[in-house]
Formats: structure tokens, C-alpha cells, sequence
């Protein structure tokens, strides 16, 4: 007697739950780290964004700052004309210094954010992931970069409202966003590998505040290079704030500037960044 024929394979009427059947079964191969960071990248500065959405307390917060150097104190200086800019009126000369000022203190106590992550959970399970330590920092240095960003555009707005004679050209408008993003992605690399030296939050708000003026003194963000005196001119040059200033002056007002070179530097400034914070994440989780 024959056996009777099997019966036929049942075939799933969903084809997507037949597909996420057969990922269970195959999953897909692990993706690359280099293929990992724009996606890390994007996750991170999408998060930023919803932030700044959902409470922009903070956002109007640090804008009063900048208004005032621009209102008080590039307003007397106008007046007094005691620094050299080269022909323009001071409060011109002074912006872009506080385009990179604010965006800096944004990025500068970046830090203060992956120890509360830390603290919470959230990092330990971020390195538990396949995503390489150097995709993490990437994506929050970038984070950092947005965040400051829209910072610069109020401050930018602030200035045009103040009537400073400031470029439109969307071309070297976005040359801008680039200059500050790269620039803070250096700060908040640089406030993170702090954090993972001092393992603490209040050691790290009290180096932040320490160093944060400094930086601002030692640059070119309030007066040229030339009037500095010589052991100056010397941290001036060493400093990063230095070329994002620099950068900005030349894209907004026009002056003299060495945009190459400025890009150069705040490049390497900020993969030397990556790199620091990406070997210190690791002592930070522990």
C-alpha cells in the first residue's frame, strides 16, 4: 500500500512575517565599524535635537550671555577704539569671537553628560553593543557640534539684529557650521577625556571652569594676535579656539584668514579628540 503524499509546506500569508522569520534564522552579518558611525552619528545628534525641542529653557538661557559681550562690551569697545581690527568696527571684529565662545562652553562640560551616563546605566550598556568605543565618542562629539550649532545661530541672529555686517552667502554659511562643529567636537572630546580621568562630576565642573577662560583669554576671540605679548602669542598659537576664530572672521567678515590650514588643524585637533576620549571610555565604564 503507498504512503500517502506529505503534505505540502505551509506558507506564511504575511510575507513580512515570513521575512522576519527567516532573519531569525539567518540573522544578517554584523556591520563593519566604519559602516556603524554614520548611523551612531545620526542616533546621537538626533537625541540632541529632541532635547532642545522638547526644553529650550537652556537654549535661551545661554543665549544672554553672548548678548551681553556683544551689547556691553563690543558696543564700548566700539566707542573707545583702543583695539586695532583692521578698519571694522569692533563689535564686527568681536562676533565671530563669541560665535566660538558660546559654542565652546556648550561643548566644553560635554563631559558632565557621559558620567551621568555612567551613573545611570546607560554607558555600560552602550559598550556592551558591537559599536567600536571610537563610533560612540564620534557620535556624541558630533552631538556636541549640533548642539552648539543651533547656539551659534542665535548668536548669529543676535549679532544681525545688533546690525553687524556679517556674510549670507550660503556657501560660506555652511563653511561656518562646519568650522563650529569641528571645533566643539575638540571641546567636548577634550571634556570627555577629562571625565575619564577625574571620574567625577564635580571634579570635572570645577577643571571645566577653570580651563574655559583661559582658552577664551588666550585666543584671538577679543583682540588680535599681534598686540598680545610674546609668552601669549605662544598659547594663542597652540590654541584651537585660536583657528575656529580665525576661520569665522574670514567667512563672516572677510579678513584676512588662513581658512586651509584653520580646517587642518581643527581636523587633527578633533580626531586626536576621538582618539584620547575613545582610550579612556573604557577606565570611565569601570
Amino acid at each position: 500500500m503507498s504512503e500517502a503524499p506529505a503534505a505540502p509546506r505551509a506558507v506564511s500569508a504575511d510575507p513580512a512575517r515570513g521575512h522576519g522569520i527567516d532573519l531569525l534564522l539567518n540573522p544578517p552579518p554584523p556591520r563593519a565599524g566604519w559602516r556603524l558611525l554614520p548611523a551612531r552619528v545620526g542616533a546621537m545628534c538626533a537625541v540632541e535635537l529632541q532635547k532642545l525641542r522638547h526644553d529650550r529653557t537652556e537654549l535661551y538661557t545661554r543665549a544672554i550671555q553672548p548678548a551681553l559681550w556683544l551689547l556691553i562690551f563690543g558696543q564700548t569697545f566700539t566707542r573707545i577704539k583702543a583695539i586695532p581690527t583692521g578698519g571694522i568696527p569692533y563689535v564686527d571684529y568681536l562676533a565671530p569671537g563669541i560665535i566660538a565662545q558660546s559654542a565652546m562652553f556648550i561643548a566644553i562640560f560635554y563631559g558632565i553628560q557621559i558620567i551621568w551616563e555612567r551613573d545611570a546605566g546607560v554607558l555600560n550598556k552602550l559598550l556592551v553593543t558591537p559599536t567600536p568605543r571610537s563610533a560612540l565618542i564620534t557620535g556624541k562629539a558630533f552631538a556636541a557640534g549640533v548642539k552648539s550649532l543651533v547656539q551659534a545661530v542665535v548668536v548669529l541672529l543676535i549679532a544681525a539684529l545688533l546690525g553687524v555686517a556679517l556674510t549670507w552667502n550660503p556657501l560660506k554659511l555652511l563653511a561656518v557650521a562646519a568650522i563650529v562643529v569641528l571645533g566643539s567636537a575638540f571641546f567636548s572630546c577634550l571634556s570627555m577625556t577629562i571625565a575619564g580621568i577625574v571620574l567625577s562630576r564635580d571634579r570635572l565642573m570645577g577643571i571645566g571652569q577653570a580651563i574655559t577662560m583661559p582658552l577664551f583669554f588666550g585666543s584671538n576671540a577679543l583682540y588680535p594676535v599681534s598686540v598680545m605679548p610674546g609668552w601669549l602669542q605662544s598659547v594663542s598659537k597652540a590654541n584651537p579656539l585660536s583657528y575656529e576664530v580665525d576661520a569665522l572672521r574670514g567667512l563672516l567678515l572677510g579678513t584676512p584668514h588662513h581658512l586651509a590650514s584653520d580646517f587642518a588643524v581643527l581636523f587633527a585637533a578633533a580626531a586626536l579628540g576621538v582618539t584620547a576620549a575613545s582610550a579612556l571610555l573604557g577606565r570611565l565604564a569601570r
